[in-house]
């Protein structure tokens, strides 16, 4: 396939951006987004240019690193797939592609489709652990956990934290993703005892991190690679409500 790509260059934060078109030949319909990208940066360097930076590692759809926008949807067409996982068969010869980073104050440029997901780790950093010390690992059926229970804490646990809930919602509301890993430490015994402070503190560093309000539009569970179910972001508003209530502090 021979195709035109309107790729997203910005040299570092400081600097504006634009958009830039570029020619690729004989991309083969096996290939995966990534590697598509890589042939572009071949041909960049070939040619003396600066190759287009993004960010990616596993390439196997679980690290959520490969996070692009690509014609206005996270991670692209195909539901249900991360960018590295996109494979180019998706597309057809000819085909206008443009491709720009994760749209959201609190995810900054780097450069050109790389993006700075650091509020995602300090949001976990703020309460999305377990520290309570439990002395040497247990055998995994000491603890007995129903298996609704056991389901329901791995779908949500099943959050890659790539950010394309945020990059899809109007606000650039981080809420699916804090209720994916409160919920999944809420659903489980080990994560009881810091069940109230974990929430309020989580929730209280993506406020300061920048991310918009939720408004229940649907548009993160949509889009996210994974399937995270918006039951989690219930389950996140009941967890926020019952702390607050328990600690007087409801400001």
């Amino acid at each position: 396939m021979n195709l035109t790509l309107r790729v997203w260059r910005q040299p570092n934060r400081q600097t504006e951006g634009r958009i830039v078109d570029y020619k690729v030949k004989d991309i083969s319909p096996e290939m995966s987004f990534l590697e598509m990208l890589d042939v572009l940066n071949e041909d960049l360097l070939h040619q003396g240019q600066d190759p287009v930076a993004f960010d990616h590692d596993c390439r196997e759809g679980i690290c959520g690193s490969c996070d692009l926008f690509i014609n206005g949807r996270s991670h692209g067409p195909e539901k249900g797939t991360t960018t590295c996982q996109l494979h180019m068969r998706k597309f057809k010869d000819g085909d206008t592609i443009t491709i720009e980073p994760w749209r959201a104050n609190s995810f900054p440029v780097n450069k050109d489709l790389s993006v700075d997901r650091s509020a995602f780790d300090r949001i976990i950093q703020a309460g999305g652990y377990v520290s309570v010390n439990t002395g040497g690992a247990p055998d995994g059926n000491e603890i007995p956990i129903p298996k609704d229970i056991a389901d329901r804490a791995f779908e949500a646990a099943t959050c890659i934290g790539c950010g394309a809930c945020v990059a899809a919602c109007k606000n650039a509301s981080a809420m699916l993703f804090v209720s994916a890993k409160v919920s999944q430490l809420a659903l489980l015994p080990q994560g009881q005892v810091e069940r109230a402070t974990r929430v309020e503190n989580m929730v209280a560093q993506m406020d300061i991190e920048g991310f918009g309000a939720c408004t229940n539009i649907g548009s993160c569970a949509a889009e996210c690679p994974v399937g995270i179910s918006l039951e989690n972001i219930a389950i996140l508003n009941r967890e926020f409500l019952t702390a607050k209530a328990a600690s007087n502090n409801l400001a």
